[in-house]
């Protein structure tokens, strides 16, 4: 995106370059991660009002570490370096970065020592999290030292008068309590960023984009009722209405009435010209008799490939464009020491597998979100909270939910059950605490007792755990009186279901899925 207001951040690798990105978008402010070796002129060409340099896994000292261009300093554009960022500073300043005698990694005291508008409003002693071997041993040329730590002399740096600045610690985590308000002193007391990153505005520009690119062609999505491509779907429609056509392979792994609830918001209310596919017979054919869950993937994944570019096919004589919800973590991982960012508008290729014959331009409205962001776009735009709010759902569906084999009996009956999980959950006050929450039907049967009669029948496992990312996650503790009244219901409303689990593992060991 051109922004006139706008924060460029220079990846040298760390695994939550991401992280500062959230926090400087959190507070209305855009930004954009580009490669650590971007080109200095065109980087100011594009008018960034400050640049961050992140953290990294390597030692600035080996041979083969990445370096920015030296010039970066010399653009006259506010500077934060971070952890790596910050020692890379050191060395072009002419200061040493060397391997510490005590390591530093965890929670850490910064006291600061030196007034600074980076520390603005900052407590004094101040939690911060610190994971750094290296540390900088002499202050660079024309910097003061700002702030220092029990195993780091060197904690924080300032060139006010080049506004230069750097820290060893990792203001972007969470386990800095007053990182995110560094990071805004650095964005709009120094960067003098305003906040006028809006959904409302990116929807504006988004829209006009759209038009300009794909004038009077056709443009087909793969719509599968997420929020991303449901996100995708109402963006494309405002700007190009009809010229826009949308297909949805029901491959009979959804959720209870989910192909039902699509096509009455897309087709009767958006007015969406929608294409169902009822593909269940087949794919159900194809997963019979399969156990293994890799397996399931693969026959779910080749089958969906071969049932949509048959549509894909049908439809080619009059589009141009296919439309994918790719999202900005997706983008991020190909900005890398062996990457690159792609372009906006590109060559379809093979995209998530299709045939190199369909020869699509791709077109991808997302691109520069976070999955947070593309739920205020649908609120923006509209989409019922049901939409905007759903949970992630795995591409493979309910395939993954059923352990053991896929037949229709078994797909009706954790159908059932989960829809009951998350009717009961979903009344809950704080619903939206729960980041995901769902049934799985085990492959075993027990021995129950309805009425007079004994049963031999199967066990539902509920799972409900809350997380940030995904990549960690910790079971949700539900109150009792919903996995009582879950339970009740699943054992009484179910036929085929006599006792019901609840998961208290969580991510790792284990996984949010159960395969």
């Amino acid at each position: 995106m051109d922004s006139v207001n706008w924060i460029a951040i220079l990846d040298f690798g760390s695994q939550v370059t991401q992280l500062i990105a959230r926090r400087i978008r959190e507070n209305n402010i855009y930004c954009e991660i580009v490669r650590y070796d971007v080109d200095p002129l065109e980087l100011k060409k594009r008018n960034p009002k400050g640049i961050i340099l992140s953290g990294g896994p390597c030692c600035v000292n080996d041979t083969d570490s990445p370096h920015c261009n030296d010039k970066i300093f010399e653009l006259g554009i506010p500077i934060l370096g971070i952890c790596y960022g910050l020692q890379l500073t050191a060395l072009n300043f002419n200061s040493n970065v060397e391997a510490g005698n005590k390591h530093e990694y965890g929670k850490a005291l910064m006291r600061i020592i030196k007034d600074s508008p980076l520390f603005q409003n900052i407590s004094n002693p101040s939690k911060v999290w610190m994971s750094h071997g290296d540390k900088v041993s002499s202050l660079p040329d024309g910097f003061d030292l700002i702030a220092e730590s029990d195993n780091c002399p060197i904690a924080a740096i300032q060139n006010t008068k080049l506004k230069i600045y750097g820290v060893q610690f990792h203001p972007e985590v969470v386990h800095t309590p007053e990182g995110k308000e560094i990071l805004m002193n650095f964005a709009q007391n120094i960067c003098k960023c305003a906040d006028d990153w809006k959904m409302s505005k990116f929807i504006d520009s988004s829209i006009l984009s759209i038009r300009e690119i794909v004038k009077d062609e056709h443009v087909m999505l793969g719509l599968s009722g997420g929020v991303d491509s449901s996100v995708v779907a109402a963006i494309l429609h405002k700007a190009i209405g009809n010229q826009l056509h949308c297909v949805y392979v029901d491959n009979g792994l959804m959720r209870l009435n989910e192909t039902e609830e699509i096509r009455e918001l897309f087709e009767n209310a958006f007015g969406i010209d929608l294409h169902v596919i009822n593909a269940g017979k087949i794919f159900l054919d194809k997963l019979m008799g399969v156990h293994d869950p890799e397996q399931k993937r693969k026959i779910i994944g080749s089958t969906f490939i071969d049932v949509f570019s048959e549509k894909a096919r049908e439809l080619s004589k009059s589009v141009s464009f296919l439309a994918q919800g790719t999202l900005y973590p997706d983008v991020i991982e190909s900005i890398s020491p062996i990457g690159g960012p792609s372009a906006t508008i590109k060559s379809h290729h093979n995209v998530g597998g299709l045939p190199e014959d369909l020869k699509f331009k791709l077109i991808e409205p997302l691109r520069e979100l976070f999955k947070d962001e593309v739920r205020l776009v649908g609120k923006e735009l509209n989409l019922p909270n049901y939409v905007v709010d759903r949970q992630p759902f795995p591409g493979p569906g309910l395939a993954v939910r059923i352990i053991g084999d896929i037949t229709e009996k078994r797909i009706n009956i954790l159908q059932q059950a989960d829809f009951i999980v998350r009717e009961e959950i979903l009344k809950m006050p704080n619903h939206l605490d729960v980041w995901q929450y769902f049934a799985v039907l085990l492959p075993i049967q027990s021995v129950g007792v309805m009425g007079d009669d004994r049963t031999y029948e199967n066990v539902i496992t509920v799972r409900a755990v809350e997380s940030l990312d995904g990549m960690t996650a910790d079971w949700f503790k539900l109150p009792y009186d919903v996995m009582d009244k879950i339970s009740n219901r699943i054992i009484n409303e179910v036929r085929g279901v006599n006792r019901v689990c609840y998961d208290i593992s969580s991510k790792p060991p284990s996984t949010i899925e159960w395969e």
